[in-house]
């Protein structure tokens, strides 16, 4: 079966900062819905609190053998959309320096790239994606049997 899949675009964000350790930080500060297949950041908001690119091209993909990741994250109070994105490579000055790389909706596979050291941000999950996810839960998920030990 193949996976489920859910085009979308991240929303990078820079922040400047007033510190003497680092001028900016960079956070993925949402996610959207995405009919476009082209990967070329465009900017969407550029004031004096920050300035955000759209990125396009990213992929959510909900495969069974994620099915306990997924329920865990819509069995939270709050579920989410996890990013992981890394900076571009020195010599690499293209906007945004902060580029999406994976995106998930399994706590498993977040917590395994946070484990590797990996940069992952969570962001509130867009209700139409909520929506598939809980019936993909719903069709896919079986606990594990209780087992005596």
């Amino acid at each position: 079966m193949p996976p489920l899949r859910f085009p979308i675009a991240v929303i990078m964000q820079r922040v400047p900062l007033a510190s003497r350790w680092a001028d900016e930080r960079w956070e993925a500060f949402a996610v959207e819905a995405c009919d476009d297949a082209l990967s070329v950041p465009t900017v969407v908001s550029d004031t004096a609190d920050g300035k955000r690119w759209r990125c396009t091209g990213q992929v959510i993909e909900l495969h069974p053998s994620e099915a306990e990741g997924y329920y865990l994250n819509v069995s939270a109070r709050d579920p989410k959309v996890f990013v992981l994105w890394r900076m571009a490579e020195p010599g690499d000055d293209a906007e945004p320096r902060a580029r999406p790389l994976i995106v998930t909706v399994s706590y498993g596979e977040a917590a395994r790239f946070l484990d590797a050291g990996e940069q992952v941000d969570a962001v509130p999950i867009p209700a139409a994606i909520l929506a598939a996810l809980e019936s993909f839960v719903a069709a896919h998920y079986k606990p594990e049997p209780r087992k005596k030990v």
